[in-house]
């Protein structure tokens, strides 16, 4: 079990390509990092072995956070690594296009089972070690600007961030004064060009800043967030001035 001296971290989906990111950069700050991955064993292990280069004892496991058992597996396996959890960050996440009339309930059970209520289930079982613990932790949860939007054809997709949002209020209300709470809502981020609801030309239009996020500013974003220990129940929009529109 790794020492108990050095910060820990748990971030969900940590092998795509933000979570990757925000990773490396937790990890760089000093944390262990404990990820978890679905889809791309390969893309999971080049991440691990990045992540090593800064904090050889981290770990990586399998999860496919839609299901809670899955969930309940990922976090035993986390205990037997680590005695101790500061951080929390839920990255993983389904996307994918979906017209209104023709939503399939396998397409809103592959949309909100893993948005919405992998994320409850994460932070549900992080704050259950975390509320023992005799030092403030923090959870931080990735959302959307589409939280805040009407996008067309997006409804099951929209409708998770919204509810993750609502959630991170709830959770900063009831786990106060022990955990810090907050959510980042990144706009049209570079490493997620498909991530629109309207071509690229007039999306850029509709951005006051005229350009898309690099990921780097959402690892700002979560930096700043990790510094503060006055800062719980927000939802930080990372988007340019998108919202403005």
């Amino acid at each position: 079990m790794a020492n108990s001296g050095k910060k820990v971290c748990f971030i969900t989906g940590g092998s795509g390509k933000l979570g990757a990111e925000i990773a490396l950069a937790v990890a760089g700050q000093g944390y262990s990092i404990f990820f978890t991955w679905q889809h791309s064993e390969e893309k999971a292990k080049e991440t691990l072995e990045k992540i090593r280069w800064v904090s050889p004892e981290s770990q990586m496991v399998r999860c496919d956070v839609s299901k809670v058992e899955k969930i309940e597996q990922a976090f035993e396996t986390f205990s037997s690594h680590f005695d101790r959890l500061d951080l929390l960050i839920t990255s993983a996440s389904n996307f994918y296009r979906t017209t209104l009339l023709e939503v399939t309930e396998t397409d809103w059970d592959n949309l909100v089972d893993t948005n919405l209520k992998g994320t409850f289930f994460t932070m549900q079982a992080a704050a259950r070690l975390m509320l023992k613990q005799p030092f403030m932790s923090q959870i931080i949860t990735m959302t959307d600007i589409s939280a805040n939007m009407v996008w067309r054809n997006y409804a099951p997709y929209t409708v998770s961030k919204s509810g993750i949002q609502h959630l991170t209020k709830i959770f900063a209300r009831e786990t106060a004064p022990k955990i810090l709470v907050n959510s980042i809502a990144p706009g049209a981020i570079s490493a997620y060009p498909t991530r629109a609801e309207e071509p690229e030309a007039n999306l850029i239009e509709k951005i006051p800043l005229e350009r898309f996020g690099d990921p780097m500013e959402i690892v700002g974003t979560v930096r700043f967030l990790m510094e503060s220990e006055y800062i719980t129940g927000q939802v930080i929009n990372v988007d340019g001035g998108r919202l403005l529109y």
